[in-house]
């Protein structure tokens, strides 16, 4: 199985929220890590759901990416069913899969994981683009 490597060198939203790292399994599943840090709390000291949603989006967008060809993909649609929490220090496994890829789109869910709890689930649409990266 490959190592995880880091996706969030470069400046900008995941690396300020603490960066991912990232690792494909196979050409439909890929899997995303990060360590929960104090500034991804809310007032009552779990988790914020909206880092969950931001990692969800970025590590799914990572492989949705990969599987598309390495084509820029843009979220269309991203349904978050929040389950569980963390907390400071846990490890949170995210586990996508992608379910279709056509001319335009790209189907994937993702599964988030920490401490042998599901935290979140999540599907979504990516639409690919002819853009490319601006860095």
């Amino acid at each position: 199985m490959k190592k995880f490597e880091n996706i969030s060198t470069k400046p900008g939203f995941m690396k300020h929220n603490g960066g991912l790292m990232f690792r494909t399994i196979t050409k439909k599943k890929y899997q995303f890590k990060t360590k929960v840090k104090k500034f991804n709390l809310n007032r009552a000291g779990i988790t914020h759901g909206g880092f969950l949603a931001g990692i969800i989006d970025a590590g799914s967008g990572t492989a949705v990416h990969r599987a598309a060809e390495n084509q820029v993909c843009v979220t269309i649609s991203l349904d978050i069913k929040f389950i569980d929490s963390s907390k400071i220090g846990d490890e949170i496994l995210g586990d996508v899969e992608i379910q279709k890829v056509t001319n335009s789109l790209v189907f994937m869910r993702c599964k988030l994981t920490s401490n042998k709890k599901i935290l979140a689930v999540g599907n979504g649409v990516w639409k690919k683009t002819k853009r490319s990266f601006i860095y």
